[in-house]
């Protein structure tokens, strides 16, 4: 679903990611750690041009992406979860989730409207559709957060920092939703701090430092034998956190 061969970001002369190439198939949910700066957010907004890549190759279901890339047609096919959600809040939940498809897709009011409450079900707040932001939990809103993208029915969902802040019921509930979207084949990549969550929900850790790759790896084997000493210092300071 996703190629990335010999991919660099630059930030002027500092190298915020330097010639990753890794492949991700069809419904698979990849997590990617690493510490703070090295490259993990700014990696899965190459996918969506949030952060356009400078060199190397980005193929997403064999379409080449770059700077003559249609965003338009990119952001269809790559929805996006931010970490502080982003949900307009002037809008109900329902209008947030039905503004994009209506204005982007062309979808009629009627079948928008039909989509987010099928949306809003699946993610396990039906009652809240008219309801605002403000009036939501933090859960609540991640979930709002999912549907809206969910609307725009992508192939690649991205997560930044799903579980910021939630409770340990709001992330099981994202648990359950990530795995119901690998059973309808989105591939899903996660950016998270979250070790617990990380061996439940990945099929495979890439972990990064300072803009590198340097282990993509099952979750079981990344946890109890990680193939560098970075990596290993990196889950000894988090379990002492």
């Amino acid at each position: 679903m996703i190629a990335v061969h010999n991919m660099s970001k630059l930030y002027g002369e500092f190298v915020a990611l330097d010639r990753l190439s890794f492949d991700v198939q069809r419904g698979e949910k990849i997590v990617v750690l690493g510490p703070s700066g090295s490259g993990k957010s700014t990696l899965i907004r190459t996918f969506n041009r949030i952060e356009p890549h400078d060199s190397g190759s980005i193929l997403i279901d064999g379409k080449v992406i770059n700077d003559k890339t249609s965003l338009t047609e990119l952001r269809c096919m790559v929805g996006m979860v931010f970490q502080n959600y982003n949900l307009f809040p002037h809008l109900s939940v329902l209008d947030n989730c039905t503004l994009a498809p209506q204005l982007v897709r062309n979808v009629p009011r009627k079948d928008a409207q039909e989509m987010a409450h099928n949306f809003l079900k699946q993610v396990g707040i039906p009652e809240q559709a008219n309801k605002y932001p403000i009036q939501l939990s933090g859960g609540q809103q991640q979930r709002v957060a999912i549907a809206r993208a969910l609307c725009m029915q992508p192939e690649v969902m991205l997560f930044d920092e799903p579980t910021a802040a939630l409770d340990p019921e709001a992330i099981t509930g994202v648990v359950s939703i990530m795995d119901t979207l690998a059973e309808q084949g989105i591939t899903t990549l996660c950016v998270t701090h979250e070790m617990a969550f990380s061996r439940r929900i990945a099929d495979k850790i890439i972990f990064m430092d300072q803009g590198r790759i340097l282990e993509i790896t099952p979750p079981e084997q990344f946890f109890t034998t990680p193939q560098t000493e970075r990596a290993n210092n990196f889950l000894n300071q988090m379990i002492r956190y």
